[in-house]
């Protein structure tokens, strides 16, 4: 009883901690100005853009940010025009994801308040064949420790992948940090994509 009433306290005390930083993430990101997101927006298309080609993915699954994430949507409108295929997720009620091809029709999901697209899903097989994912995140550490939004739709879905492809997750600068709180059900990125750079962790 002892062992298992430490193990709830770290529990909890590693969940207050993940709200913290997400409340704390959330008001960062309401308090930049349009202005501000859609230049953050522009910069970060430009580091995808040299991320993809530099890979020669021809297939990445990606998603539709909300107005608090860093802006896909230029990247989603140049990789249509640049021949590459790209899948959008739509969440499931099982809390799991499927899986559309980007045509650049969206609708909103009003129960979970968040954009996605319009589409028959592929069947599981084709997400085997990605060459490149970019997943939303909160925050992330140096050692690819991903701190996300809570849902836990990322973490079930890379878990479950028989041959996944590199994993790069999309964050500001200011978001790349030394260490975030992780349960053992997280799973680590591969790297980060930001306004400035890309970065691939080693190991």
């Amino acid at each position: 009883l002892h062992v298992r009433s430490r193990r709830q306290r770290q529990m909890c005390i590693r969940d207050r901690a993940k709200r913290a930083l997400r409340i704390e993430t959330r008001e960062r990101r309401m308090a930049r100005s349009e202005a501000e997101r859609n230049a953050l927006g522009d910069a970060i298309t430009t580091r995808l853009q040299e991320l993809v080609t530099s890979r020669n993915a021809k297939r990445v699954a990606a998603f539709l940010s909300t107005p608090l994430e860093p802006q896909l949507d230029p990247f989603l409108r140049w990789a249509r025009t640049a021949g590459i295929t790209v899948l959008l997720p739509i969440s499931r009620e099982d809390g799991l994801l499927d899986w559309v091809v980007d045509t650049g029709e969206y609708r909103q999901n009003e129960q979970l308040r968040v954009p996605e697209p319009v589409g028959t899903p592929v069947a599981p097989i084709e997400f085997d064949s990605v060459d490149l994912v970019i997943c939303p995140a909160a925050r992330v550490d140096r050692w690819g420790g991903r701190l996300g939004w809570g849902g836990g739709y990322y973490d079930r879905m890379l878990d479950s992948c028989t041959q996944c492809p590199p994993v790069f997750a999309l964050i500001h600068d200011d978001e790349l940090v030394d260490s975030v709180p992780l349960a053992p059900h997280d799973v680590r990125v591969d790297g980060v994509v930001t306004p400035t750079q890309c970065i691939e962790f080693n190991g």
